[in-house]
């Protein structure tokens, strides 16, 4: 097992909002200049934000529903937030940086993101931690980090987002966004 296997779930979603608002910083100082640069990044915050979501579908909103008073509202909000980033993202991943919409529809997806964060950190982790013991809190930090090794890179709005089905085809859509990514090099800083 390695240090990273050791984080509970707070700390390895978190990471990953610091990931991402990281890759959004980089979107605000460089501006939508080179196309090819902006392309790859957009890829880069779809792959991350998808696997991320698919993972907290999976592992994070189940145990709010299970342990946290009032978990099936915030894990439903969640929820619905995820949704609305997967359009966005799948409407991003289909557009090219000069198109009239991107602009307006960056800005979309990375307040929609960030005001999830925020939720997030500010709530429902918070909440989290005080009805969960240690002990489950790094249970699902193990099983989040699994989750996200398999998990679709790629948005899909339709698919179901809660279980068992999320959990039954994330793998399987993961596997074709991987083939998919390797014969078109997305994901690939080259």
């Amino acid at each position: 097992m390695t240090d990273t296997d050791r984080r509970d779930v707070v700390e390895v979603l978190t990471h990953d909002h610091r990931e991402v608002q990281e890759m959004f910083g980089k979107f605000e100082t460089a501006g939508i200049g080179d196309a090819r640069n902006v392309k790859a990044l957009v890829d880069e915050v779809v792959i991350e934000l998808s696997r991320h979501s698919v993972a907290e579908e999976e592992h994070l909103y189940p145990a709010v529903r299970r342990c946290v008073p009032n978990g099936n509202a915030m894990a439903d909000r969640e929820i619905r937030e995820h949704a609305d980033a997967e359009v966005l993202m799948r409407d991003l991943s289909r557009m090219e940086p000069n198109d009239e919409e991107f602009g307006p529809k960056l800005a979309r997806l990375m307040a929609t993101v960030r005001e999830h964060i925020a939720e997030e950190e500010e709530q429902l982790f918070p909440a989290l931690v005080a009805h969960s013991t240690q002990s489950e809190l790094d249970e699902l930090g193990r099983k989040v980090i699994a989750a996200k090794k398999a998990a679709p890179t790629r948005p899909h709005p339709s698919v179901p987002h809660s279980p068992p089905m999320d959990k039954v085809l994330a793998p399987a859509l993961g596997l074709v966004d991987k083939v998919r990514d390797a014969l078109t090099h997305r994901g690939t800083k080259d």
